[in-house]
C-alpha cells in the first residue's frame, strides 16, 4: 500500500506492539490520522510521560511512579502473605478479586531454558532476601499456568520450603497455557481461594 512515509513509519511502530499485525497497525495509524491534534498530542504526551516516570519498585519490582510502590507502603496489607507473580500486569487480576491483602513480588519473567531464561535473570535473589529478612509466613506462587510458569513454581518451591515458609500455588480454574492478565475476577478469586501446597 502506497502511503506517505510518516504514515508508513507510524504503521511500523504499531506493528511492534504485541498482537498487532499489519492490518491492525494500519487501522491504528489511520485512526490516529483522524484524531484531532489535541487528542493526538495527549496520546503522545502520555507515552512520553509513562516512559519518563515509571520505574521498578526497589522492594517488589512492580512498575510504579513512586518508590516504594503503593502495595509496599500500604499499612492495611499483611506482611505475612506474599504473592509472587511473573510480571507487573499479573497483579491486576489478583487485585480485582478484592480477596488478597498481602504484598507482592514481581519476578520479571519466568524460567525458560529453551529461551535461555535462567534463574539469575529473574528477581529470585531479591525474593529470597525478602523472605529471610521479613516475617512472611506464606508465599503464594501465582505464575502463569503454562510450562514456564510451572517450572518456575517448582523451582521457587524447592528454594523456599527449606526456609520454613508455607508455599502454595494457585488452584486450577485458570486455563492451562493461558496468561493471568486475561483471567476474569471470578476465576481469579476461585484460584486464590483454592490454592494448594507445593
Amino acid at each position: 500500500m502506497d502511503v506517505a512515509e510518516p504514515v508508513n513509519r507510524l504503521i511500523e511502530q504499531f506493528r511492534k506492539l504485541p498482537g498487532i499485525g499489519t492490518k491492525s497497525a494500519q487501522r491504528l495509524a489511520f485512526f490516529v490520522l483522524r484524531m484531532d491534534v489535541t487528542d493526538a498530542d495527549q496520546l503522545a504526551d502520555s507515552i512520553r510521560e509513562v516512559k519518563r516516570s515509571i520505574r521498578r519498585c526497589s522492594t517488589c519490582n512492580n512498575l510504579t511512579d513512586i518508590d516504594p510502590c503503593q502495595f509496599c507502603i500500604a499499612p492495611t496489607r499483611s506482611d505475612k502473605l506474599l504473592c509472587v507473580v511473573e510480571e507487573s500486569n499479573n497483579i491486576l487480576p489478583v487485585e480485582k478479586t478484592r480477596t488478597f491483602n498481602g504484598r507482592y513480588h514481581v519476578l520479571m519473567g519466568s524460567l525458560s531454558p529453551l529461551k535461555g531464561v535462567t534463574p539469575d535473570q529473574l528477581a529470585i535473589t531479591s525474593l529470597l532476601q525478602r523472605l529471610q529478612s521479613q516475617t512472611i509466613e506464606e508465599v503464594i506462587i501465582a505464575t502463569n499456568p503454562n510450562v514456564e510458569g510451572e517450572t518456575t513454581a517448582l523451582y521457587l518451591s524447592r528454594l523456599i520450603k527449606p526456609l520454613g515458609i508455607r508455599v502454595t500455588r494457585l488452584a486450577l480454574g485458570l486455563p492451562v497455557g493461558g496468561d493471568l492478565e486475561y483471567a476474569d475476577e471470578v476465576t481469579m478469586a476461585k484460584a486464590i481461594e483454592g490454592r494448594r501446597e507445593l
